[in-house]
């Protein structure tokens, strides 16, 4: 591909996740105002289901090639693939919690309603527990994506539960709204986040190239900063537009909702399509995990005490994950 075309790809998908964001964010906010429910619950569902597409496709897809490589013989590369499809969603829980709810965090900590935040935030801990747990004997087996697939499902319980009780709240406090309104925000919420998800292809896909090709950066750089973070592009595009908008709580919501997805559907889908057997290497179970759960702990236990977040936590949690970054460069001998 020609380098001006490159170029103008990487531009393209930059502009579609900048203004896509944009609608995104005001989409979820005109939902969470006209429907009565709160900020928090409409990112950790709706637009939370919407920014995991790019990890549900990229570890769905990873596994799916594993279970075919198997078949056909080819371990060595089953392997390679389900690394990736493992590493994809935790990277990307580890990513989003110590990243971008850092960021998050440090640009815009804000006191939170325990009653609203408490299950979600316990659900997402206990998940990288659970995870941990089930994958202990080497590999996450059928048994085990079961249960998870069930914490899911509790999830999606407890989200229309609470969703229930606010829509209960009286109509005065709900934004007016009408036909035309309901068909604009509902078509901007779609196209904003299309306009992530292909902005975020377009712009890891050509950004890539031109590190590789044209920069000339090693393969092990690209893999584990663009590809890596690429997946989580759509939730930091989406939590840094609402920081701009104020709109903190759907931050917040959008990076739990998606985490708790990462960890609990995209995990249990890869165990089924690969026969109900998901290898975990012993790095995924004594270094990636327990960094996850220690940024997920730095952001979400003191929050959860004092009904606040501060941004000593927001400087925290970026510090462990840069350092964690750190560490996997040097392993990888760049």
């Amino acid at each position: 591909m020609h380098p001006v075309l490159v170029f103008l790809l990487f531009f393209i998908g930059l502009a579609c996740i900048i203004k896509g964001g944009d609608w995104f964010v005001d989409a979820a906010s005109w939902i969470a105002k006209v429907s009565g429910i709160p900020q928090f619950i409409i990112g950790a569902t709706i637009v939370s289901l919407a920014t995991t597409l790019p990890e549900i496709l990229v570890s769905v897809m990873a596994a799916a090639n594993g279970a075919g490589l198997k078949a056909a013989g080819d371990l060595v590369g089953a392997q390679g693939a389900v690394e990736m499809a493992l590493g994809n969603a935790i990277g990307s829980v580890t990513a989003n919690t110590g990243m971008i709810l850092g960021i998050s965090i440090l640009f815009m900590p804000v006191a939170i309603d325990r009653r609203k935040y408490l299950p979600k935030l316990l659900i997402f801990l206990f998940a990288i527990v659970l995870l941990w747990a089930l994958c202990l004997p080497g590999e996450l087996k059928l048994f085990g994506a079961v249960i998870m697939m069930a914490l899911f499902i509790v999830f999606i319980v407890e989200n229309v539960t609470e969703a229930k009780k606010e829509l209960g709240a009286k109509d005065s406090d709900r934004a007016p709204t009408d036909r035309k309104s309901i068909i604009k925000n509902i078509s901007l919420f779609i196209i904003g986040a299309a306009g992530i998800v292909i902005g975020s292809r377009l712009l890891v896909d050509n950004g890539t190239i031109i590190a590789r090709d044209i920069l000339g950066v090693p393969e092990r750089v690209v893999s584990l900063t663009m590809v890596a973070i690429g997946t989580s592009l759509p939730e930091l595009v989406t939590t840094i537009t609402a920081i701009a908008k104020k709109q903190s709580s759907l931050s917040v919501g959008n990076i739990v909702g998606a985490n708790i997805i990462d960890m609990i559907l995209i995990l249990p889908l890869c165990s089924f399509i690969m026969g109900g057997s998901l290898p975990c290497a012993w790095s995924t179970l004594w270094i990636d995990l327990p960094i996850c759960f220690a940024v997920a702990a730095i952001t979400i236990i003191p929050a959860l005490i004092t009904k606040k977040f501060y941004r000593w936590q927001g400087i925290a949690s970026l510090a462990v994950y840069a350092g964690y970054v750190v560490y996997l460069c040097i392993g990888a001998k760049i």
